[in-house]
C-alpha cells in the first residue's frame, strides 16, 4: 500500500479488549492499548516520502495472531470516487492496449473497493486488496484515476496511492451520510426513520435483478418461436416510424421488451445470396430475426458495430419478414437516425428498412422491478466511505453529477454539503477536492434553449466557493453519442494540473478562463475573465463560437463574438438592447474559447433568471 507522507500517520483495527498494541513501522514504534470495545488507533510520526517499509502489529493478548505488512511505501493518497466515468477501467477508455503494454508503475498502488449497499455505518469495507500498478492489474483501474497518477507521480516523484471507491449511475446522496442529509431539507425527508430500505430488501431486489436479467437475455422460447415465424399474424399491432424511440409511441416509462416486425419484398438479384443487415444505431439491448432464425443475440447499443450476415438459404424471392426484440430500458429503446444506416444488402445495391415497423410490448412475463438501492440517499457512504475514514490522503478526486441532471439545481446544495461532510468526518483538514465537470453529451440543438446539463456544470462552477477545491473543465471533449467519452486520459491530465497547482503550489496555469465580470457598452458586453494564461484564443484558429446573447425579453440567439485582449467582446444585432450573455450553455454546445495553454473556458452565464423550464 502507500502511506500519506508528512502527516501523522493514522493506523487503526481490533482486538482482544484491554489488550496491549505494540505497532511498528520502520524504525518507529507506537504503544497503545485497546478499548472495552477491542478497537485500537495508533498515529505514527511525520515520515517523508520513501520506503519500502514494513508495518508489524502485536498485540499481547494473542503474539500469534502478528500481523506483518510489507512492501509500504509513504508518498500520496488521493481517494477517487463518483459514479460511471470514474470508474470507467483502463481496458475501456481511448488507446486502452498500448497504455496497458507501458503501465509499469511499482510506485503507483491501487486499493478497488468492492461494491457494497449497507443500512448501517460500517468499520470496514466488503473487500479489496491492494495492487501494484502494472501490465497485467492497471486493466481494472480507473482510467481518469490511473492517469492522474501517473502524471503526479512523474511531476512530483512520489510514490501514488489511489483509494478507488465508485458506483456508476449514482447520485452525489448516496455517497453522503445519513447525519448531514438529515439537515438539509431537500433530503432529510428521504433519509428519516421509516423511510429507509432494511437488509432483507437487498435480500429480495438480488433476486429480483437476477430474474432480471434472465428475462431480459432469454425470452420464452415458444414465444420467441412463433413472434420471429414470418407467419405470425401481427394485424393487431401499432405501428411506428423507423428510425425512432420507443417513448415516443406511447409506451409507459418501465423496463419492457418490446418486439417489432417488418414484411419486405427483396429483389430477385438477392435470392439466395448472403445479404448484410445493418441495424443502424439501435438503443439498448436486442436481437434480430430474420424469416424466424436468429442472426444475432443480445447485442448492446454500445457494440462497435451493429451489422449483421444473413445466410443465403434464409432469404426468398418473395416477403420476408425482420423481427427485432429490443429492451426498453432506463427510457431507451428504439433504432435513432439517419434512416440511411439502417438497410439491408447484398454488397452492390441496398433496400431500406426505415419506414413503417409494427410493434406490440406485453408478449413477455414482466421485468421485476429493480430497486437500485445503490442510488439511496446515504447507503454508498455506509458501505464505501466511512470504512475509509481515517486513512490519512492528500486529498479528493471526484467524477460525478449524470446522475442529478434532473434536478440539476438541488446539486447547487448537495454536492458542496457532501464535501463539507467528508472534511468534518476525516478531520484533516480542508483537504484539496477536485472534481470534473460534466462534459459535453447529447446531439447539438440548432436553437438556444435551457439545459438540465448546463445548469448542474453551473453547480458544479458554483462548488468552486469552498475553500481548497479546484475544478477540471471537460467540455471540449465529451461524446455526443456516450455519455462515456473515451479521452480519459486528458481528464486526468487536467486533474493533475490542478493538483500540481492547489495542492503542491506550484505556479502554473491548470484552468480555463473563468468568467469574472461583464459590462455592457452599446449594443455589445463586454466579458472578462480570470485564468486567461498568456491570452485568449480560440481552439481550432476560427471564429469564436459558443456565445448567445439576450435582451430583457430572456429570448437567447446565437450571437458574433471577438477576442480583444484578455477580453471578449459580445454583440447583439440591430435592434436588441442586450442585457445577458450565455457561453457554451446547452447539453452539448460548440464552442471554442480557451487560453493559450489549451484549456477550454468555463460554461457560464451572465444573468441570475430563474429556469422553471428546461429541455
Amino acid at each position: 500500500m502507500v502511506l500519506q507522507r508528512d502527516i501523522l500517520i493514522p493506523v487503526w483495527g481490533n482486538a482482544t479488549p484491554g489488550a496491549s498494541i505494540k505497532a511498528q513501522l520502520g524504525k518507529e514504534t507506537v504503544d497503545t492499548k485497546t478499548g472495552k470495545d477491542g478497537k485500537w488507533m495508533v498515529h505514527f510520526p511525520k515520515l517523508k516520502a520513501g520506503g519500502p517499509y514494513t508495518l508489524k502489529i502485536i498485540s499481547s493478548g494473542n503474539p500469534a495472531a502478528t500481523i506483518i505488512l510489507e512492501g509500504i511505501l509513504i508518498g500520496d493518497v488521493w481517494l477517487a470516487s463518483g459514479q460511471s466515468n470514474m470508474e470507467w477501467q483502463v481496458q475501456q477508455a481511448g488507446n486502452a492496449r498500448e497504455e496497458i503494454e507501458h503501465a509499469g508503475f511499482p510506485e503507483i498502488r491501487f486499493l478497488v473497493v468492492d461494491h457494497d449497499i449497507e443500512v448501517k455505518e460500517q468499520p470496514d469495507i466488503l473487500s479489496g486488496k491492494w495492487k501494484v500498478c502494472d501490465t497485467a492489474t492497471v486493466k481494472d483501474f480507473s482510467a481518469v484515476a490511473y492517469y492522474f497518477a501517473r502524471k503526479i507521480h512523474r511531476d512530483q516523484n512520489v510514490p501514488v496511492g489511489i483509494i478507488q471507491s465508485t458506483w456508476g449511475g449514482t447520485p452525489v446522496e448516496a455517497w453522503t451520510s445519513r447525519d448531514k442529509l438529515l439537515t438539509s431539507s431537500l433530503t432529510s425527508s428521504r433519509v428519516a426513520e421509516g423511510s429507509m430500505p432494511v437488509p432483507a430488501d437487498f435480500v429480495t431486489d438480488s433476486l429480483n435483478t437476477i430474474r432480471f436479467w434472465q428475462l431480459l437475455y432469454q425470452p420464452p422460447a415458444a414465444a420467441e418461436k412463433e413472434i420471429s415465424a414470418p407467419d405470425y399474424n401481427d394485424a393487431d399491432w401499432q405501428e411506428m416510424n423507423v428510425p425512432g424511440l420507443l417513448k415516443d409511441q406511447g409506451i409507459k416509462p418501465a423496463e419492457t421488451i418490446v418486439w417489432m416486425r417488418k414484411k419486405i419484398v427483396l429483389p430477385a438479384s438477392f435470392a439466395e445470396k448472403e445479404l448484410t443487415l445493418n441495424a443502424g444505431h439501435p438503443e439498448m439491448n436486442y436481437s434480430i430475426y430474420f424469416n424466424g432464425t436468429e442472426i444475432c443475440k443480445n447485442v448492446w447499443n454500445a457494440a462497435p458495430l451493429h451489422t449483421f450476415k444473413v445466410p443465403g438459404s434464409l432469404v426468398r424471392t418473395e416477403e420476408n419478414t425482420v423481427t427485432i426484440r429490443i429492451a426498453m430500458l432506463w427510457g431507451g429503446g428504439g433504432l435513432n437516425p439517419p434512416a440511411d444506416d439502417i438497410y439491408i444488402t447484398e454488397g452492390n445495391s441496398r433496400i431500406s428498412l426505415a419506414g413503417k415497423w409494427k410493434f406490440k410490448s406485453g408478449l413477455e412475463p414482466a421485468l421485476p422491478v429493480i430497486q437500485n438501492y445503490q442510488t439511496y440517499p446515504s447507503l454508498l457512504y455506509n458501505g464505501m466511505i466511512n470504512p475509509l475514514i481515517p486513512f490519512g490522503m492528500k486529498g479528493v478526486i471526484w467524477y460525478q453529477g449524470e446522475a442529478n441532471v434532473s434536478a440539476a439545481y438541488n446539486y447547487q446544495t448537495l454536492f458542496p454539503m457532501m464535501i463539507k461532510d467528508w472534511r468534518a468526518r476525516w478531520q484533516q483538514g480542508n483537504f484539496p477536492f477536485l472534481y470534473v465537470q460534466l462534459a459535453n453529451f447529447h446531439k447539438a440543438k440548432p436553437v438556444p434553449g435551457e439545459s438540465d446539463w448546463a445548469a448542474l456544470r453551473e453547480a458544479q462552477k458554483l462548488t468552486l466557493s469552498q475553500e481548497n477545491t479546484a475544478m477540471a473543465c471537460a467540455i471540449d471533449i465529451g461524446d455526443a453519442e456516450s455519455i462515456h467519452p473515451l479521452n480519459k486520459q486528458e481528464v486526468g491530465r487536467r486533474l493533475a494540473l490542478l493538483a500540481n497547482k492547489l495542492a503542491y503550489g506550484q505556479s502554473i496555469v491548470a484552468s480555463g478562463p473563468l468568467y469574472k465580470a461583464s459590462q455592457k457598452e452599446g449594443n455589445s458586453i463586454r466579458i472578462s475573465f480570470t485564468d486567461t494564461g498568456s491570452g485568449l484564443a480560440t481552439k481550432d484558429g476560427a471564429s469564436l463560437t459558443g456565445f448567445t446573447i439576450a435582451g430583457k425579453d430572456g429570448r437567447f440567439q446565437h450571437a458574433k463574438a471577438v477576442i480583444a485582449g484578455n477580453q471578449v467582446v459580445v454583440f447583439a444585432d440591430e435592434g436588441i438592447d442586450p442585457v445577458a450573455v450565455r457561453y457554451a450553455w446547452a447539453d452539448n454546445p460548440a464552442c471554442n474559447l480557451i487560453n493559450k495553454e489549451g484549456l477550454p473556458a468555463v460554461p457560464f452565464r451572465t444573468d441570475n433568471w430563474k429556469i422553471t423550464t428546461q429541455e
